[in-house]
């Protein structure tokens, strides 16, 4: 069991969330559509595009997020589809992380669209956090012309619960005095961290609300999840003391990741590891900017039914190789028989990060004559992309058409979070 002194539920945090952030930006711009059912998508022309956002008008018609556009129109026939502009989302949450850095330096974004505000030491100036979240949603809308979702509450977990319960425009609170009697009827899906394969799980141990979560057996938890099983129960229980990092707080680097949703699925062998190679030079070329080499990495995809899977392995030698990064990906997809499956969206990341000056031990069995081989080439290209760009040299099964969308979405990089540390 973990205690907390009185001081930690007495803390102020609150959690913003813009309502529809990619579509809410594009009808603020296009107001003719207000009134009619849109999605944001990709290129609906050749119909390989999905649905990256949509109004609540689209949702009524059954319309999902990350569904392939043709789809979705058989669904909603009228449904009106608009290009993403991604340098136009970044200039939005930039702007509305400027409004909440007005009222608290501890500012912490989750993603482009959602940011945690501890705002427990800025009540002498802008009341209580009721107070300020109605100020920002107020601001929000009139300075932006979108709309968010406050939650309010004690901690992070909770205060991200409370703006997903929130309506459009609104603010919904979660106290000590409240949480049991609001939290505990949920479905155990509700709370952050708990998706489809841990629902699965505890619905087997008959744990399907957050109560019976908050009331589980710890040693069964852990059994089952680890450290994260008793994490789960704590929160559920209203535990949760980790911090809302300041704005500008650098944040040490543990893992160099990339991900993609692709502009259709990928089908077969070839196309999953022209897209896992795209994305390991990504990561290579940010391993030697920060003089970092990886002992291992983590691959993953999320299959047509939207449902995630991963798995992690090590390196025979730490690298910053795209192709040895690459092929340790392949090679652990093809032992889980992954690559029989239909991938929609597809990340790998470079795990257990050491530095480029540290030594490397030899193993007698392995040949690090490659690996070093294999370094002296990636180091090769690095240098020739950044003097003539980053089209200068390519693999030749890079060419042509990989199933990546080209509309901006690389702009995109998600900000750390204390979620990522579960």
């Amino acid at each position: 069991m973990v205690y907390f002194c009185d001081d930690f539920f007495s803390r102020d945090i609150l959690h913003v969330d813009m309502n529809s952030f990619y579509v809410s930006v594009e009808l603020r711009d296009r107001p003719e559509y207000m009134e009619k059912a849109v999605a944001v998508g990709g290129d609906e022309e050749n119909r390989h595009g999905i649905i990256l956002a949509k109004t609540p008008l689209a949702k009524k018609y059954g319309v999902k997020t990350g569904e392939p556009i043709w789809q979705a129109k058989k669904k909603c026939p009228g449904l009106v589809i608009l290009p993403p502009h991604y340098d136009k989302y970044i200039e939005v949450s930039k702007k509305a992380h400027k409004i909440y850095y007005s009222y608290t330096n501890q500012v912490e974004p989750f993603g482009m669209d959602e940011c945690f505000l501890d705002v427990t030491g800025s009540k002498r100036l802008f009341g209580d956090g009721y107070n300020i979240g109605n100020e920002i949603k107020s601001r929000i809308k009139r300075e932006l012309k979108v709309t968010v979702s406050v939650g309010r509450s004690f901690n992070k977990v909770f205060a991200k619960l409370a703006s997903d319960m929130a309506g459009r425009d609104e603010i919904c609170e979660i106290n000590r005095d409240n949480f049991k009697k609001v939290v505990w009827p949920l479905e155990i899906d509700e709370m952050i961290m708990i998706g489809i394969k841990t629902k699965r799980k505890l619905n087997k141990i008959n744990i399907y609300t957050l109560g019976d979560l908050a009331g589980a057996e710890p040693d069964m938890l852990r059994n089952l999840f680890g450290i994260n099983g008793l994490k789960f129960k704590n929160w559920a229980n209203g535990y949760d003391d980790s911090k809302v990092l300041d704005y500008y707080a650098q944040i040490p680097i543990k893992t160099i990741g990339r991900s993609i949703t692709c502009s259709e699925d990928l089908l077969n062998e070839f196309e999953v590891r022209a897209v896992l190679q795209k994305l390991s030079q990504d990561i290579s070329k940010r391993l030697i900017e920060n003089n970092f080499l990886a002992r291992g990495i983590h691959v993953g995809y999320r299959d047509h039914d939207l449902c995630s899977f991963g798995y992690d392995s090590m390196l025979d030698y730490p690298t910053n190789s795209s192709i040895e990064i690459t092929e340790l990906a392949m090679e652990v997809l093809r032992e889980h028989r992954e690559l029989e499956n239909r991938m929609r969206a597809i990340y790998i990341r470079a795990i257990k990060l050491v530095s480029d000056r540290e030594s490397i031990q030899a193993d007698f069995f392995k040949d690090i004559s490659s690996h070093e081989k294999s370094l002296s080439l990636e180091s090769a290209i690095y240098f020739i992309r950044k003097r003539y760009g980053k089209d200068a040299i390519t693999y030749a099964n890079l060419l042509g058409d990989i199933k990546m969308p080209n509309d901006g979405r690389e702009m995109v990089i998600m900000p750390h979070s204390f979620f990522m540390n579960v």
